[in-house]
């Protein structure tokens, strides 16, 4: 969902929960949306789903305009316990009938080993996953041991905060929808995922560094740079499945929302609400037009 190579960043910030920050700003302004209707509220907000512990994010517009929701919509459904997303990765991401060797080049499998061995890995361990798999784990691994917390991403904390305040929290998409947004890739896009990853690898937590800073700060230029301009021109099939297609289904289903009455929060990953194909695009399709909260 959420990313950590040039591609998996652009694409999935919130899949599995993979961006993180470095340095706090002293002054932390995330951009903020709202849609509109005679009887609904609807704020949109982008988020990054790992952060570290210090990182400051809430501003006063974000705590108010959360504060004032009825409900909290997610884009995945979070868990209680975090081990639930196991069977669904070893349903989806692990092939033990075809090792991982039998599906790279030479060139690409040496890569992925070298790359596993460095973070401490066991020869082979990686073989019985699929490459996309693969790919996420040797990107997360360093970002974790950079010191970089999933139970400190957004969702987390806003989760947390909704059930103390009592509100319903609701998702657009079932860890498995999110999980088969990957596992259902085809050989090529999973082969390309993995290739983007072990040629962007080194450059690891410091690029993550910059993109969170952006979105901490608010500049939607640099998070548009960052996340979606290389991969909509390098990337076009895996841009549609995991940025476009979704984003357009979830404008539905804020539509369908604004049918009924109250205050909402939405929080997506920051990688939705950024581009041409964003989610206000997608909602301004459908007529209704996203606003800044200044």
């Amino acid at each position: 969902m959420m990313i950590l190579t040039n591609l998996v960043r652009r694409c999935a910030l919130a899949l599995i929960a993979l961006l993180a920050m470095g340095a706090s700003p002293a002054f932390a302004d995330p951009a903020l949306w709202v849609i509109r209707d005679h009887d609904s509220t609807i704020y949109l907000f982008g988020t990054v789903h790992v952060l570290k512990p210090q990182t400051v994010w809430r501003s006063a517009r974000i705590t108010q305009a959360f504060e004032a929701a009825d409900d909290v919509v997610m884009e995945v459904e979070q868990p209680d316990n975090p081990m639930a997303v196991q069977p669904l990765m070893l349903k989806y991401g692990v092939d033990r009938a075809t090792p991982l060797s039998a599906k790279l080049s030479p060139e690409t499998y040496a890569k992925l080993q070298a790359a596993a061995q460095g973070m401490g890995m066991a020869p082979g361990s990686l073989d019985p996953m699929r490459p996309w798999l693969a790919a996420l784990t040797v990107s997360l691994t360093p970002i974790l041991r950079a010191g970089y917390d999933p139970e400190s991403g957004v969702e987390k904390v806003l989760t947390a905060h909704a059930k103390a305040a009592g509100k319903p929290v609701h998702a657009f998409e079932t860890l498995e929808q999110q999980i088969r947004f990957f596992a259902d890739m085809t050989p090529d896009q999973e082969r390309g995922l993995l290739e983007s990853t072990l040629a962007d690898i080194d450059e690891g937590p410091a690029k993550i560094d910059l993109l969170v800073d952006a979105w901490a700060r608010g500049d939607q230029v640099a998070l548009k740079h960052e996340m979606i301009d290389e991969m909509r021109a390098d990337y076009p099939g895996v841009y549609a499945l995991l940025l476009v297609n979704r984003n357009k289904d979830w404008a539905r289903q804020l539509k369908a929302k604004m049918a009924g009455s109250g205050v909402s929060f939405v929080a997506v990953g920051a990688g939705h609400l950024v581009g041409p194909d964003s989610l206000q695009a997608q909602l301004g399709a459908l007529g209704i037009l996203a606003e800044v909260v200044e």
